[in-house]
């Protein structure tokens, strides 16, 4: 054996032995026995990263290659060394680790051995050691179908999203169900979504979990089989079609659990993962799917066909819920033709429609709210259009309520002009009337000011059409804290009054440091202006104005 091939060995046995060491000093192997059934033990694949000098184990392969085009060293391991001479020594290492472990809890039922090696001929991967138990897979299996039917068919329960973590994966896990039924896979999917619907917060955690095992599944089991993967840790994975991949009936019968995995991701995931949703279809429709034809044209069928096209004298509205769109012609501009376009909107929202979703109107009136900074698009001008008839606002109202949702966006705005569904209404309405004041304090409780700024605006607009008033104080509160830092609000000079700036200071009672600072900064800039400010007052304003100060620098103690 030359001295490259003994050195390289020697570091890569090195790092194998400290991936062991380190996992078995953190594993409380007791605490691990109580497991829950559905996991059969901690660890179930170990990636060897070789590179000279500076070689990397890992618990997984995220995928990503950085083959250097200059090596490192002056010499490097040609492929046949690593797998003549290395690899059987690397095996054998991993194997004798592995034994005392393989029937504790640290170990999965399987156990994988990858290596990633840099080589004179570039990056060589191989699969070094396919482990299975087959005791603890079938004691698996057993605990999985017990599962599902007394937790998911017969149970009513909702269930811990842990569970759904594991058994989203398990039922993908070619080792497990080698003949997947993918139709039973998505009936267990749909029952796990239906016991946990009265929860929204937890039913976010399993679908979470279910996108999580269906994309995993799609990218490194049924994607490889007919499209090469360009990864990338900067950009999206790139798919490009094997020469002579054409899958009959029978290999593409999985396509429809690619297809559900789409329609889950468009509907519920943020914004900015959607494109993978969007991709998944491209590629069934490229595979020869007439159902991934018919979804990008007309929807996902996930919603009756009643519900996604309305056609009559005063308007036609037809929705797809793949490119969270609805086209909305307005024959008639009339009120029923608006409060029947509301209904149609508010009807989808409540049902699943994708929350960032844009209009595409058709419509002869340009009404927009008068308020800077917000999108000149087709969904700012149907909700400004629908402004105008007052009748609209309760129902206006209702829409808004359906349409909110935390890092929810219009489809149609980007950057500065970025705002969540439901903001053209709420807007409007809380200009127009008081007894939208709630709505406003509601939409502004779920704003992601992080990635939104068009609040600062209404803010502003709103100061100057109702003033500081025992009625608008709290909406002011709540505006002031859902603002940027960029804001500027000009309530100052009425805040020269006492009973006012009292008023302010009750909405501040209670906050953290750091929160206050926040609100009082769209008004009074620094905090060293306001302490100029105090220094200068008297009396219960000058008490006041302390208070304020104090309740700042509260974080700073």
């Amino acid at each position: 054996m030359n001295i490259l091939v003994e050195l390289a060995t020697q570091e890569m046995t090195a790092t194998i032995h400290a991936w062991f060491d380190e996992r078995l000093q953190r594993t409380d192997l007791k605490q691990t026995a109580n497991r829950p059934p559905l996991q059969a033990g901690v660890f179930n694949d170990f990636m060897l990263d070789y590179k000279p000098g500076r070689t990397t184990a890992d618990d997984l392969d995220l995928g990503f290659d950085d083959d250097d085009a200059r090596p490192r060293t002056p010499a490097r391991l040609d492929d046949a060394q690593v797998r003549e001479l290395i690899a059987p020594q690397l095996t054998a290492l991993v194997q004798a680790r592995l034994a005392p472990l393989v029937d504790t809890p640290m170990i999965d039922y399987r156990f994988t051995f990858r290596g990633k090696f840099q080589t004179a001929q570039g990056k060589l991967h191989l699969t070094l050691l396919d482990y299975v138990n087959d005791g603890k897979r079938q004691a698996l299996l057993e605990n999985i179908h017990a599962y599902i039917v007394q937790t998911l068919t017969q149970g009513s329960a909702p269930t811990p999203p842990q569970e759904t973590f594991f058994l989203a994966r398990h039922l993908l896990d070619q080792q497990l169900f080698p003949q997947p039924d993918v139709a039973w896979i998505i009936a267990q999917y749909d029952r796990i979504q239906a016991l946990n619907k009265a929860r929204p917060d937890t039913l976010a955690e399993h679908r979470y979990h279910i996108i999580r095992a269906i994309t995993a599944w799609a990218e490194n089991i049924f994607l490889p089989q007919y499209y090469d993967r360009a990864l990338s840790a900067y950009r999206a994975t790139e798919y490009t079609l094997k020469a002579g991949a054409a899958p009959d009936a029978q290999a593409l019968q999985p396509i429809d659990l690619l297809l559900y995995g789409a329609v889950m991701i468009l509907r519920h995931e943020p914004s900015y993962a959607k494109s993978k949703g969007l991709k998944f279809l491209e590629i069934a429709r490229e595979l020869g799917s007439e159902r991934a034809v018919r979804m990008l044209k007309e929807g996902s069928g996930s919603f009756p066909d009643a519900d996604t096209h309305v056609k009559n004298a005063l308007l036609e509205c037809r929705a797809n819920d793949v490119f969270a769109t609805i086209n909305i012609s307005i024959a008639r501009e009339e009120e029923g033709a608006y409060a029947q376009a509301l209904a149609f909107i508010t009807h989808l929202l409540q049902n699943g429609f994708p929350k960032s979703y844009q209009i595409k109107l058709k419509s002869k009136v340009k009404q927009y709210l008068p308020l800077k900074g917000l999108a000149k698009s087709d969904t700012h001008r149907f909700f400004a259009n629908a402004l105008a008839h007052a009748a609209l606002q309760p129902q206006l109202e209702v829409y808004a309520r359906a349409a909110i949702e935390q890092f929810e966006f219009y489809a149609d705005t980007e950057g500065e002009k970025n705002c969540m569904p439901g903001s053209y209404a709420t807007f409007g309405l809380g200009l127009l009337d008081a007894r939208y004041f709630p709505l406003v304090q509601h939409y502004m409780a779920n704003i992601d000011e992080e990635h939104q700024s068009v609040q600062d605006q209404f803010t502003v607009a709103f100061a100057e059409k109702h003033g500081v008033t025992t009625d608008t104080i709290a909406v002011l509160a709540a505006c002031l804290r859902a603002c940027t830092d960029n804001a500027k609000v000009r309530i100052q000079a009425e805040l020269e009054e006492v009973e006012k700036l009292e008023l302010f200071c009750q909405q501040l009672q209670g906050l953290e440091g750091y929160v206050v600072e926040h609100m009082l900064h769209p008004i009074w800039g620094k905090l060293e202006k306001l302490a100029t400010l105090a220094r200068k007052a008297q009396g219960r304003r000058k008490a006041l104005l302390l208070a304020l100060l104090a309740a700042a620098n509260k974080a700073d103690a």
